[in-house]
């Protein structure tokens, strides 16, 4: 998935990514894991490409374990939200 759409384009493929995931069997529990593991990398790997981005591994890199779960989990739902 590239990472240089627009924050929108991004949240909208990442839905639609996370309902193929659902529909081949993966649990929200599994899912929310998986984008804890993704964000990890992210903030690693990868330079963010706007302001959203940016923004995202600010907080990202600040927070500990518990609030990169609730980051990954409010990444979800505003993708399950925009996937429809």
């Amino acid at each position: 998935m590239p990472f240089t759409h627009s924050f929108q384009q991004f949240l909208q493929e990442l839905g639609d990514k996370m309902e193929m995931a659902q529909h081949a069997g993966m649990s929200h529990q599994d899912l929310a894991a998986g984008a804890t593991h993704i964000g990890e990398w992210l903030s690693r790997h990868y330079d963010p490409q706007n302001h959203e981005q940016r923004l995202l591994k600010e907080m990202w890199d600040v927070s500990d374990a518990r609030e990169k779960e609730a980051i990954g989990a409010i990444m979800m739902k505003l993708a399950e939200r925009d996937a429809h």
